[in-house]
């Protein structure tokens, strides 16, 4: 099965948000959808019906599905730099939004279009989580009543949105260089265990309490849970703890818990350590969050 922006009929390029099925016999289907998100939907789903025999094709397309879909070694300012080039970057346009202009602006669309194409994302559902990790990072801001709408209310996967008429722009802070001041002493024990497992989740900050994209890594033999900053070019964890003594758990949906700042909601969870410092994380899914929830009381 493959997604396609375009199909060729007749000698003419007609474009259109089609998928397309290939049977055992090589006969071939052509399906179009009303919007991008209609397309990658009822592909995923597709992909699910054709392996649901297959246990591990199916948790992998969940994860496709519901994760965070960064690379581990990915690097913001590379991204950002990319798009500011002068000839192959995200072009700036005057864009109109209820009667105001803003001279130098991107659609959410075309930055995602732009992100694919530049080959820093795969499908548009990674394409617009990894802008909303740009937007939460400021090297981007939205710019408009309908994108600003949609970073005040929206969680994660729903400030950034996949629109031609959501309009955005570089923050002035885009060139901002981590602070020496942020700087970790580690044990070198610390990142000697085993990788059990690893991934993107939402951290409250200790200060500011404001919400960041972190990489956190687990560890076991010693147990530590690590987090990296997907801004830094380095692969240095910023934090991390021992996990012996910690306690666990997952946080109501039903309202802003107590200890958690701003208007974020579901899927958090909650780690309190041995010296009784309590980290605030929200996961993508409330089946990701009681996969890290577990693997880290086992170690715990």
């Amino acid at each position: 099965m493959q997604e396609r922006s375009g199909i060729l009929r007749e000698g003419f390029l007609v474009k259109k948000l089609v998928i397309k099925l290939k049977t055992k016999n090589n006969i071939e289907y052509f399906l179009d959808s009303c919007s991008r998100e209609e397309r990658d939907a009822w592909a995923l789903d597709i992909t699910g019906a054709i392996h649901a025999g297959n246990p591990v094709q199916l948790q992998q397309l969940h994860l496709k599905k519901n994760s965070f879909k960064l690379p581990s070694n990915i690097s913001l300012n590379h991204v950002i730099d990319k798009m500011h080039d002068n000839s192959s970057g995200v072009k700036l346009t005057p864009n109109t939004e209820q009667g105001t202009m803003y001279k130098e602006s991107f659609t959410g669309a075309a930055l995602v279009d732009w992100l694919i194409s530049n080959h820093f994302s795969a499908t548009r559902l990674e394409a617009t989580t990894l802008a909303s990790v740009l937007m939460e990072e400021n090297f981007i801001k939205p710019v408009g009543a309908r994108s600003a709408e949609a970073m005040r209310n929206g969680d994660l996967a729903e400030q950034f949105l996949d629109d031609s008429t959501a309009l955005y722009t570089f923050a002035e802070s885009y060139k901002k260089k981590v602070s020496s001041k942020e700087e970790l002493h580690l044990d070198i024990l610390e990142l000697t265990g085993t990788i059990v497992k690893q991934g993107f989740l939402i951290k409250q900050g200790h200060k500011r309490k404001n919400w960041k994209v972190r990489r956190f890594v687990l560890r076991a033999d010693p147990a530590f849970l690590h987090y990296y900053d997907p801004t830094k070019e380095d692969n240095r964890p910023v934090g991390g703890f021992s996990l012996r003594g910690c306690l666990v758990s997952a946080l109501e949906d039903n309202g802003v818990p107590t200890g958690v700042k701003g208007n974020v909601q579901g899927n958090l969870f909650k780690i309190i350590t041995k010296n009784d410092i309590h980290y605030y994380m929200q996961a993508s899914s409330k089946t990701e969050r009681a996969h890290w929830i577990e693997a880290i009381k086992q170690l715990t």
